[in-house]
C-alpha cells in the first residue's frame, strides 16, 4: 500500500483534496469515482510537492501516469465520459480544460484519442458538436444534435445531464436484459454440449459392445446409433456449415430490405412479437422525452429519432410521422394510424400535446415499456427453465431406453 495525495470535484463541483493509501493510482481513481468524485489530480507522496494540493488546479500531477485499461469504448466510458463532462462544465469550468481533465483520466485508450481531437479541433475554431459529428461512429446523432441544442440554448450542462440521465437509464435496461438472458443462454449451450457428448462419446462406446452380441438390435437404438454416426462423421462439416450460415444470415439482415423482413417476422411471431414491439417502442419513447425536454423541435426531435431509433421499421414509421407534423397534423394522429402503436399510447401522447407536457409523457411510455419488457422477461424465463429440463429429461431418457433395450432384451433372451 502507497499514499496518494488527490484532488478531486464533487457532483456540485465543490474542491476536494486529501490523501489516501491505495494499492495503485488506479485503484484510488476508482475508489474516488465510486464516491461519485470527478478526479482532477493525483500523486505519490514523495513523488510531488503536498502544497501544490492546495492550489485549485484543472489537470493530473505530472508524476501521475494513468494506464489506459481497455481500448474499445464501452456503454460505461461513453455515460462516464458524458457524466463527468455535465459536471465539470456546470460547476464552471471551461469545455476545453473539462475535456484535459476527463482525458488524463479516462480508462480507454480510443477514447482518450477521441478526446485528443475533440479538443485539437476545437483549438481549430470548431464549435463542439461539429467536433462530435467528426466521430459518428463513437457519437451518435442523438449526442451530435442535444449538443447543439444546448450550445444555441445556452445550456449546454444541462443538456449534457439529461443525456447522461438517457445513457444511463438506458446502459441499466440492457444490463437488466443481459443479465436475465444469461443463465437461460449457459442453460441452453451446457443442454447441447451435454447431448453432443453423449452422442459422440457415449453411444458408440455402447455400439461396439453390441456388435460382441449376435442379437438383433431393436429400431430405437439403430435410429440412435445412426445419428450418432452421422454426427462423428460430419461434425466438421455441420460446424462449417452453421459459420457459414450465421454469416450469411448477418450479411443478408445487414441489408436494408433484409433488415426489413427478418423485423416484420419477429414482428409477428406469437408472443414474443409484442415483446419485440415493446422493446422499438422503449426505445422511440426514451429518445423522444430526452430531446423534447432538452427544448429540441418536435419535427428535428422525430428526424434525429427517424435515424436512431434502431429499427428499420420502426425509422419508417416515424419518417411519415414526421412528414404528417410538417404538414400540420398532430403528433398523435399520424402515430394512431400507422397502426404500430398501441392506443394508450397514442391516448397519452395527445393528451401531453393538449397540456404542453409531451417530454413528461414520452417519460411515462418509456417507464411503462420498461416495464413491461422486464416483466415479460421474468415470466419467460421462469418458464424456461422447467421446460428446458423436461426437454432434456425427455431426450436423455430416450437415449438411455435406446442404449440398455437391447441389453434387456439379452438379459430376457438369457433367462
Amino acid at each position: 500500500m502507497a499514499r496518494f495525495f488527490y484532488v478531486a470535484r464533487d457532483v456540485t463541483g465543490k474542491r476536494v483534496a486529501g490523501n489516501e493509501e491505495a494499492v495503485n493510482e488506479e485503484d484510488l481513481i476508482s475508489r474516488l469515482q465510486g464516491m461519485e468524485l470527478t478526479v482532477v489530480e493525483v500523486s505519490a507522496a514523495g513523488k510531488s510537492d503536498q502544497g501544490r494540493f492546495t492550489s485549485d488546479t484543472a489537470g493530473i500531477a505530472p508524476g501521475t501516469k494513468f494506464r489506459h485499461r481497455h481500448f474499445g469504448i464501452s456503454s460505461t466510458d461513453l455515460v462516464l465520459f458524458c457524466r463527468q463532462l455535465a459536471t465539470l462544465l456546470g460547476s464552471g469550468v471551461t469545455i476545453l480544460a473539462s475535456l484535459e481533465t476527463i482525458g488524463k483520466q479516462v480508462g480507454s485508450q480510443r477514447l482518450y484519442t477521441i478526446i485528443k481531437n475533440l479538443q485539437k479541433d476545437m483549438e481549430g475554431g470548431l464549435s463542439f458538436h461539429e467536433t462530435l459529428a467528426r466521430h459518428k461512429d463513437v457519437f451518435s446523432e442523438l449526442w451530435v444534435n442535444l449538443v447543439e441544442s444546448g450550445e444555441a440554448s445556452g445550456n449546454l450542462a444541462v443538456v449534457l445531464d439529461r443525456l447522461a440521465n438517457y445513457l444511463e437509464r438506458n446502459a441499466e435496461f440492457k444490463r437488466k436484459l443481459i443479465s436475465s438472458l444469461i443463465y437461460p443462454a449457459i442453460l441452453l449451450f451446457g443442454s447441447l454440449g451435454a447431448l453432443l457428448f453423449l452422442t459422440i462419446k457415449i453411444v458408440p462406446t455402447f455400439a461396439e459392445v453390441f456388435k460382441g452380441f449376435n442379437v438383433e438390435l431393436p429400431r430405437p437404438t439403430i435410429i440412435l446409433m445412426a445419428v450418432s454416426d452421422f454426427i462423428r462423421a460430419n461434425l466438421l462439416f455441420i460446424i462449417i456449415a452453421l459459420i457459414v450460415f450465421g454469416f450469411m444470415f448477418k450479411s443478408y439482415i445487414s441489408t436494408k430490405e433484409g433488415r426489413r423482413q427478418w423485423e416484420t417476422l419477429l414482428y409477428k411471431v406469437p408472443l414474443f412479437g409484442e415483446f419485440f414491439r415493446a422493446l422499438a417502442v422503449e426505445r422511440f419513447s426514451s429518445e423522444m422525452s430526452t430531446l423534447v425536454e432538452s427544448g429540441v423541435p418536435i419535427l428535428y426531435s422525430l428526424e434525429i429519432a427517424e435515424q436512431s431509433v434502431g429499427s428499420i421499421i420502426m425509422s419508417e414509421i416515424v419518417h411519415k410521422v414526421k412528414e404528417d407534423v410538417r404538414s400540420g397534423k398532430t403528433l398523435s394522429k399520424p402515430m394512431e394510424q400507422s397502426g404500430f402503436f398501441e392506443p394508450m399510447v397514442v391516448q397519452m401522447v395527445s393528451i401531453g400535446e393538449e397540456i404542453g407536457e409531451l417530454s413528461q409523457m414520452f417519460k411515462r411510455i418509456n417507464v411503462f415499456y420498461q416495464e413491461y419488457v422486464e416483466t415479460f422477461l421474468e415470466r419467460v424465463l421462469t418458464l424456461f427453465e422447467p421446460m428446458m429440463l423436461i426437454f432434456m429429461g425427455v431426450i436423455i431418457g430416450l437415449m438411455v431406453v435406446g442404449m440398455f433395450l437391447p441389453i434387456f432384451q439379452m438379459t430376457k433372451i438369457g433367462s
